[in-house]
């Protein structure tokens, strides 16, 4: 019987060799799929058998087959996927977003200029009907390209949105599953091995989730593991997973915003606090990016759309008698909106109480940016005003101006702790429209017209007369008298129907400087500029336009707008007005605005995505097949499997001798 032990023995290692070899092949063939973790045979010497001659060793036992892993590489990997997958969706959107701002002939600074060259070739034929007509075309062409363009960011706006919702959705089928086999790994732990396929599919299934949004994850002594999101809000615990939804946002219902249905309460997830993965992503898109481009687009068309309308109501129409049809708005706009947050106080009907409104005062200082205003708790009936662009903060009155726009407390009056998201500009380029139809509406005259006396002796001629302010009275007229050959002057305002005086004063003109100059910085609402050099006695006389037809003051003003800035100005301490920039300008500004991201967001995510294959490529070098490796293994298990095969072999024989001999 002395062949018992080796024929034990051999059983045993052809046993073990054949479990390390079907692993081995179970390694090779899944050295492509991806998240796999090879697996090895755990061997230990099994028990000897006692005889009398000592203990004979019978092989090798398999104990468990265990599974490569390296915890902090994983969670190193999961974390820079979460990063790259964020910043590739955020670039992703970056690039459609700077198709809003073409170059050439497409782009909104050329229609601009179009509309404020036509201006220009109506000064020349201020009559002339067929001008007239292109006015109103390419205003119509302007008004049309701000409304597409703000119509574009609402579409992305609403992509964007559904876009989150595919994703959530996701998300939550990835949370299922991680619960599902959290529960199936913890029955299989019972029995007191490691499920290694149940563990690699659970990885790969967070490794998904992670780029999808940014997770951290903590393991149980059961084996299941907890993954928490958004700053630590539980997605799953156990075999129980957490809903994502997109919500809408507190101050914009139109925009997007994540939430988690904890035991059917509403959880809101900071967006700040999302750290990684597509949703993060898109969500700064959308809270950053998009709400930018919108506001300098709402600016542009609010400013550009204001500065024309200002100047056109300075004019007269050509509709006869001169000043029967009173000069209208040439453009339309969206409302400036003083949205309520959703967590304001609200009736039976779920309607905000208190009440706020915002109006439009100066679109030349509308500013590119959102506000909030809350009730100042420290000044009674004052507000609390934070600019988002920059978090500027100050404290206003009701009905107090500030950056271009004025609120006021409706009725009834906003509550101590409602707030309000104030968007003078966000809707400007989408309801942004022409209001004129009839050619003749166009105010290309101005209601003014400087004439020289007849007797004057200096070199002075005109050289431009400006409508300065809406209080000019063309039933006034103004009369300008030099006292000196160095410049003074005095003036006088007469009634022109009475000839009653109605103002006069004194004054010193300047070469190039308008008139009239401090302390009198109006007579009638008007600037005069002369050339040449006025003498002692000259009359400069300043009267009611009565040829309409021929005249091209506003036309003039109209089309000098093209240079001057008419966005973007700022109130200084002292109550004067400085800065700003021309339309053409602002258009090419916004340009290199939205460049300058989308070269930023390229190179980060180069960045990233490098970073991510490498973390990725650091975890398969610890922890994925080698076939290399692996080949040398099989061919040493094949060895061994064959060698066992050989003391099998060997113990057969004596057997077969032993009982030869007995017969």
């Amino acid at each position: 019987m002395g062949a018992t032990p080796l024929m034990s023995l051999g059983m045993r290692a052809m046993a073990a060799n054949y479990a390390a070899l079907q692993v081995t092949g179970h390694n090779i063939a899944n050295a492509s799929v991806a998240g796999y973790s090879r697996q090895r045979v755990e061997l230990a010497t099994a028990a000897g058998q006692y005889s009398g001659a000592g203990y004979f060793g019978k092989g090798a036992d398999v104990v468990t087959i265990s599974r490569y892993q390296n915890e902090f590489l994983t969670r190193e990997a999961m974390s820079t996927r979460a990063l790259a997958a964020r910043d590739d969706a955020r670039l992703q959107q970056l690039q459609q977003l700077e198709q809003l701002f073409p170059l050439g002939e497409q782009g909104l600074g050329h229609a601009t200029t179009q509309l404020l060259n036509a201006f220009s070739d109506l000064a020349n034929l201020p009559a002339d009907a067929s001008s007239r007509q292109v006015v109103i075309a390419r205003a119509r062409e302007l008004a049309a390209r701000f409304a597409d363009a703000g119509q574009q960011i609402d579409r992305m706006q609403s992509t964007l949105r559904e876009d989150l919702k595919a994703t959530v959705s996701n998300v939550n089928e990835l949370a299922s599953g991680i619960a599902s086999l959290n529960q199936q790994i913890a029955s299989v732990r019972g029995l007191g091995q490691p499920p290694n396929d149940l563990l690699d599919a659970r990885e790969r299934m967070l490794s998904q989730l992670s780029g999808e949004i940014a997770i951290t994850t903590v393991q149980a002594d059961d084996g299941t593991v907890a993954v928490f999101a958004g700053g630590g809000q539980r997605l799953v615990l156990g075999a129980q997973s957490q809903t994502l939804v997109v919500a809408d946002d507190l101050g914009d219902p139109s925009r997007a915003a994540l939430a988690i249905n904890d035991g059917g309460r509403m959880v809101r997830l900071d967006s700040q606090a999302l750290g990684g993965g597509r949703i993060a992503g898109m969500l700064q898109f959308q809270d950053d990016d998009l709400v930018d481009a919108g506001l300098l687009i709402g600016q542009m068309a609010a400013a550009i759309a204001g500065a024309v309308n200002a100047q056109q109501r300075l004019g007269l129409t050509l509709h006869a008698p001169a000043g029967s049809v009173a000069a209208q708005d040439m453009f339309g706009t969206g409302s400036g909106v003083a949205q309520p947050m959703g967590s304001n106080a609200r009736d039976a009907q779920g309607r905000p109480i208190g009440q706020l409104s915002l109006t439009i005062v100066e679109p030349s200082q509308l500013q590119a940016s959102e506000y909030t205003l809350r009730n100042d708790p420290s000044v009674p009936g004052s507000f609390v005003l934070t600019r988002l662009s920059d978090g500027l903060v100050r404290t206003v009155a009701p009905g107090e101006v500030v950056d271009g726009f004025r609120v006021d407390p409706g009725v009834p009056a906003p509550l101590s702790g409602d707030a309000f998201l104030l968007q003078p500009v966000t809707r400007a380029a989408q309801g942004m429209k022409v209001l004129l139809s009839d050619p003749k509406d166009i105010a290309a005259a101005s209601p003014l017209t400087a004439t020289l006396g007849t007797s004057n002796a200096g070199t002075a001629q005109l050289a431009s007369l400006t409508i300065t302010s809406d209080t000019v009275n063309p039933a006034h007229t103004a009369a300008i008298t030099f006292t000196d050959d160095s410049g003074a002057y005095s003036w006088e305002l007469r009634d022109r129907i009475t000839n009653a005086l109605v103002s006069s004063g004194t004054g010193t003109w300047q070469p190039g400087s308008p008139m009239p100059q401090p302390p009198d910085s109006d007579i009638n609402g008007f600037a005069l500029v002369l050339s040449g050099v006025p003498r002692t006695g000259d009359v400069v006389n300043v009267a009611m336009t009565t040829n309409v037809a021929s005249n091209n003051g506003n036309a003039v003003a109209l089309a000098a707008l093209r240079d001057q800035p008419v966005l973007g100005r700022v109130v200084q301490p002292d109550g004067s007005v400085a800065g700003g920039v021309s339309a053409t300008d602002a258009y090419a500004s916004a340009m290199a605005d939205i460049g300058v991201r989308v070269q930023g967001a390229q190179a980060i995510t180069d960045i990233s995505s490098a970073l991510a294959a490498q973390t990725d490529a650091n975890r398969s070098s610890e922890v994925g097949v080698n076939l290399d490796e692996e080949a040398a293994m099989l061919i040493h298990y094949q060895q061994s499997y064959q060698a066992a095969a050989k003391v099998l072999q060997i113990a057969q024989s004596i057997f077969d001798t032993l009982l030869s001999a007995t017969t």
